[in-house]
């Protein structure tokens, strides 16, 4: 447990506004990369089924490096071990643009998931730990502070894309940028330190069976978010034709949709219920993969991708809402459905590009689509098993992200 420091309330509230601003920088970083993926592909010369093969190297390296954060936050303090794992999430968005072949890609991808997962890691824990300070739900709102920056770093990469611009040059100005923000951001959140004769965190522990259900649920709505943030840039250009920039804008429409919903999500899943918002998200998102499907131009599958995005955005929370209810060891539960759903937004990207080799991108997608369809028919496993259940989903949910990193 971390040492306890008592904070004023308004040193908590600027501590609040700092990690959501830190949480944007993060997703800043993720949605400059997956505007720039089809300029990365060409310039290191890679086929689809290669860059699907390049694209399973972020999970590598953030599986072999998230246990460190612990201990690296257990060592220095919270906010020492944030301040140097975001920066080099930040700076590792320069590595992949600058690779020159299918080898040089995969090892700038290792790097830029290994920090990836690090820096996700430790801005979570500070985020859970400013909640239970406050003692109020804010992940929720984290989340969607993360979809806001990836929508901005998605923004200003199809503005770069429009304009030719080199990704090199794009991606070094971002990183900078993103880099001095981060740094300024991190000063202001708490700064907390574990008691000194406490030992370092486990590295590792397997999902309770009462997690693997639930734990499918996540996997269809993070599987399908993967997917689409990292192709649908690809997918608009290989099959449709479409113009650099107008491929990454399609990108931005995904990120736009998935912001509004998460921050708007809490109010909805407490009218409507856990069940039944994820049945309605995920018709909406199965409706969206049929227009990227049968899209017969761009626009329609830019509405796709957008639909697919309104349509999960809140099943990560609301499956770790029903995880925490699922047995009598919450966190062990929770700490399960972080690996599954973590583990499917890493696999997606590679995944659907491998699929895409061996057969095409439209058929890739249509097999997304039959996941976002297993969310309508598996829902029930979200059901509240008490009254008021529901309502307090958005509680229960909060520490959506604290196990594990999930975007």
């Amino acid at each position: 447990m971390a040492a306890e420091t008592v904070f004023s309330t308004e040193r908590l509230r600027r501590a609040r506004f700092a990690v959501a601003a830190v949480f944007c920088v993060h997703g800043a970083v993720t949605g400059s990369f997956a505007t720039r993926i089809p300029w990365i592909q060409e310039h290191a010369g890679v086929s689809a089924g290669q860059l699907g093969l390049a694209l399973a190297f972020p999970a590598l390296g953030a599986s072999l490096a998230m246990p460190l954060a612990g201990a690296i936050s257990h060592r220095f303090g919270a906010r020492t071990a944030l301040r140097g794992l975001l920066a080099l999430w930040t700076l590792s968005l320069t590595l992949p643009s600058l690779a020159p072949n299918i080898w040089g890609l995969c090892g700038a991808l290792f790097v830029y998931g290994a920090t990836a997962g690090m820096s996700d890691v430790a801005m979570n824990a500070l985020g859970v730990e400013t909640e239970n300070r406050l003692g109020k739900s804010i992940m929720s709102s984290l989340h969607g502070m993360w979809s806001v920056g990836a929508l901005l770093g998605s923004a200003a990469g199809t503005v770069a894309a429009h304009l030719g611009g080199d990704a090199r040059i794009h991606h070094l100005i971002a990183a900078l940028t993103l880099t001095a923000l981060g740094l300024a951001f991190c000063q202001g959140v708490l700064d907390v330190h574990d008691t000194p004769d406490e030992e370092a965190p486990p590295r590792f522990s397997l999902p309770p069976k009462s997690a693997l259900i639930i734990g499918a649920i996540g996997f269809c709505g993070v599987f399908a978010e993967g997917a689409s943030l990292d192709w649908s840039a690809v997918y608009l250009r290989d099959e449709l034709g479409s113009s650099a920039g107008l491929a990454a804008a399609s990108t931005t429409a995904f990120a736009l949709t998935m912001a509004v919903a998460r921050l708007v999500g809490d109010r909805v899943v407490d009218r409507f219920g856990a069940v039944r918002t994820v049945r309605v998200g995920g018709a909406v998102a199965t409706l969206g993969g049929l227009m990227v499907v049968l899209a017969p131009h761009a626009a329609v599958a830019m509405a796709g991708f957008g639909l697919i995005g309104l349509g999960i955005a809140v099943v990560v929370p609301l499956a770790f809402a029903a995880a925490a209810r699922s047995g009598p060891n919450p966190s062990q539960a929770i700490a399960g459905v972080a690996t599954i759903t973590y583990t499917s937004g890493l696999i997606a990207p590679s995944a659907i590009g491998g699929i895409a080799d061996a057969t095409s991108l439209v058929f890739s997608f249509g097999l997304v689509t039959l996941l976002t369809l297993g969310l309508v028919v598996g829902a029930g496993v979200l059901r509240p098993g008490a009254r008021g259940a529901a309502a307090s989903a958005r509680k229960d949910g909060a520490p959506a992200k604290s196990s594990g990193p999930v975007a």
